[in-house]
């Protein structure tokens, strides 16, 4: 992942935020550039200029006077006029060097503007808290200060513009995203709903937003619609069959035990049971308890009853994290973690269990010291049907291989996964049944 996909945000509502409001912080800076430093600029270089024209007309009477009062005399009442005090000599507040503050738009256009226009000036000082500016001018009658205020050169408040701006960009902002979330409010449901119905939970969901999105919705109820149906179709389906296949294997049950019990007759009982096991094992893994409601659960009495039924034993049950009812289907789960204890069981002498309550998710971790499955044969091993070396077989003795399968089945219809792997502490098989939350 490079860093400007680390940088940008996943969620839908992150990156539709950032869709909206990169084109609003762009368009403000564009109007910064082109008209606070342009048409501002050129404002403030036209009020200048004006006062210059002044300033140029008075310094010219004051060369043309023959001394410095006469000057004074010539130029006061026009200076009076032009809202311009004049000094000469310069006072002791006249600037000996140009000054203005770090943060001021205009400040340099007004100085550069007043050097081209006038030769004779020495220093402008912009810092005056009043807002007066200061000037010293070269005369024949030697320096010459020159008070006038700055409202005549520049707006007075220039941020007015910039707070204006950006008040009125934050406000249509939050209107376009609460507009905006409106929108997206019926996609994230829509999520919800198909991550709800992928962990084999009911969530109630009416298709609403936008044409496309309605479609969408509308699409995802169809396709539930028909996965249920035929969910329901298949499970009505295979109870006739176990029906019809029950039904003869009672009766040869009742006529085997109706003939003498000898070496050939306890061999078919044998077969008989074994095909009883194998129909209910493979209607097990067909029906796949779909039909089964989720309900809060409390994951370790279930555990509990599981081991119970098992016969009970000097097994380790460790929990990690806080238990937490878990919204799941009991029946199904029993019966996956059934086959993973009973394989253990098995192939091991030493089995330890463990609970650990996640954020998002409950693992059932079923540990032996017995002979493990091979990696490259693991993946294979979750294949229904599947029969491994008589080491390893999940489901020796009489099982059709569908013990691990069933268990997958079990832990993807909730949203999660089963995972073989070697147990570090025992040696044997880790098998880690995860169950989204």
């Amino acid at each position: 992942m490079s860093i400007f996909q680390r940088i940008l945000p996943r969620g839908l509502y992150g990156r539709a935020a950032l869709i909206l409001l990169a084109p609003i912080v762009t368009i403000q800076l564009v109007f910064s550039l082109e008209f606070i430093q342009r048409q501002y600029e050129d404002v403030t270089r036209q009020m200048t200029q004006g006062v210059a024209i002044d300033l140029a007309f008075l310094l010219a009477e004051i060369d043309n006077s023959p001394t410095p009062e006469a000057a004074l005399e010539r130029v006061g009442d026009v200076a009076r006029a032009l809202e311009i005090t004049v000094s000469i000599p310069a006072g002791p507040l006249s600037p000996l060097k140009d000054k203005q503050a770090q943060i001021d738009l205009s400040g340099a256009t007004i100085i550069a503007t007043l050097r081209d226009r006038l030769p004779g000036l020495v220093a402008v000082d912009l810092t005056d808290e009043n807002r007066v500016v200061r000037l010293r001018f070269d005369s024949r009658h030697g320096a010459v200060g020159a008070e006038l205020n700055r409202r005549r050169m520049s707006a007075t408040n220039p941020h007015q513009l910039l707070v204006l701006m950006i008040v009125t960009s934050v406000l249509m902002a939050v209107i376009a995203y609460i507009f905006l979330r409106n929108q997206l409010r019926p996609i994230t449901k829509l999520a919800k709903a198909a991550e709800e119905f992928g962990k084999g939970r009911s969530f109630r969901y009416r298709p609403r937003g936008a044409v496309e999105v309605r479609a969408a919705g509308q699409a995802f109820l169809d396709m539930r619609d028909r996965i249920e149906r035929q969910i329901e179709q298949r499970t009505l389906m295979l109870s006739g069959v176990s029906h019809d296949l029950r039904t003869p294997l009672t009766r040869l049950r009742l006529g085997l035990a109706l003939m003498p019990e000898d070496a050939e007759t306890l061999s078919l009982q044998r077969d008989v049971s074994d095909m009883e096991r194998m129909v209910e094992e493979f209607l097990a893994f067909v029906r796949g308890d779909a039909m089964e409601g989720a309900e809060a659960v409390d994951a370790v009495a279930l555990t509990l009853e599981v081991l119970d039924r098992l016969g009970g034993g000097d097994w380790l049950v460790e929990v990690i994290g806080t238990p937490v009812p878990v919204v799941l289907r009991p029946q199904a789960v029993s019966r996956a973690l059934e086959n993973l204890v009973s394989n253990a069981i098995r192939f091991g002498k030493t089995i330890e269990l463990r609970l650990e309550f996640r954020d998002h998710a409950l693992v059932f971790r079923v540990e032996d010291d017995g002979p493990g499955i091979p990696p490259d044969s693991r993946a294979e091993a979750l294949k229904p049907f599947t029969r491994l070396d008589r080491s390893r077989d999940p489901n020796r003795g009489g099982g059709v291989g569908l013990g691990l399968s069933i268990a997958a089945d079990v832990a993807l219809s909730h949203g999660g996964t089963l995972s073989l792997s070697q147990s570090e502490r025992l040696g044997g098989l880790r098998a880690d049944l995860v169950i989204a939350r």
